[in-house]
């Protein structure tokens, strides 16, 4: 009985020994993981095409493809992360983000928020109505129903215009999917939108919506860095303007708009 005890104690011996060897490999290997240091990039999943989900389910975009190419630059690994496009500061003052880069105007109130980046992209807030509309022209919004994606710079440029006061109501979306879903059905009589975005559903959906040939306001898109991290700012800026000299930037903006549109600076 002595001898058969011994052998059995070492048998468990073996089998914790093992067991610990094992347990500590996970946890350093889990720590290791969690340790990973990612640049996690704020985007609104819904805004096609800068960052929207294909058929895959995959987020993929103008943005998603520039920002990887950036952070490859960087040296960085790269997250996208989806967040509720009206909380989008809020995101990234708490550092629960790295960036905001995801069609991000850049606006004289934003600045006091954020750090931006050069401009890299032009665009306008343009107005999107069906395509038998009768509203030709911004002062024909004068009564209607209008809709736009809610604290998006479309918010802005309608709210900037005289037109605002004479629209019969204005309602808000969280994305503009919604928006243009709305328009479709009847809901809405117009909306306001991203020029870059109307002109993808244009492309998607011929016939079914034209755009005014007048616009609200003409902006800029940049990244957004949180206060105070000059140096992240510093080092993504770099690799932007290396991205213009050696061409990768051109080479993305072609494979999404068919031309080059990215502004050299």
């Amino acid at each position: 009985m002595t001898r058969l005890f011994s052998r059995l104690l070492m048998v468990a011996a073996v089998f914790l020994l093992l067991s610990a060897c094992s347990n500590s490999g996970s946890e350093t290997a889990g720590k290791e993981n969690k340790d990973e240091k990612m640049l996690v990039i704020g985007v609104d999943d819904k805004f096609a095409p800068m960052g929207f989900r294909d058929e895959q389910n995959e987020i993929v975009g103008f943005d998603i493809d520039y920002a990887r190419a950036a952070a490859e630059k960087m040296g960085e690994k790269v997250k996208f992360q989806p967040i509720d496009w009206a909380t989008k500061e809020s995101e990234l003052s708490s550092g629960r983000i790295d960036l905001i880069w995801n069609g991000y105007t850049i606006t004289d109130e934003r600045k006091k928020k954020v750090l931006f980046t050069k401009p890299y992209l032009k665009n306008a807030q343009v107005i999107v109505t069906k395509a038998d509309s009768k509203i030709t022209k911004i002062n024909d919004l004068e009564g209607k129903v209008v809709g736009l994606q809610s604290l998006s710079s479309a918010s802005d440029a309608l709210n900037a215009n005289p037109i605002k006061s004479k629209i019969k109501s204005v309602t808000e979306f969280s994305d503009n999917v919604m928006a243009l879903t709305d328009l479709r059905s009847g809901r809405l009589d117009a909306v306001v939108i991203d020029e870059v975005v109307a002109d993808y559903y244009m492309s998607k959906e011929k016939g079914s919506f034209k755009v005014l040939e007048e616009s609200l306001a003409p902006e800029e898109y940049g990244v957004g860095v949180k206060k105070g991290n000059e140096e992240l700012l510093e080092k993504l800026q770099k690799a932007l303007d290396e991205m213009n000299e050696d061409g990768t930037a051109a080479k993305i903006s072609k494979k999404w708009f068919g031309e080059d549109k990215v502004l050299k600076q």
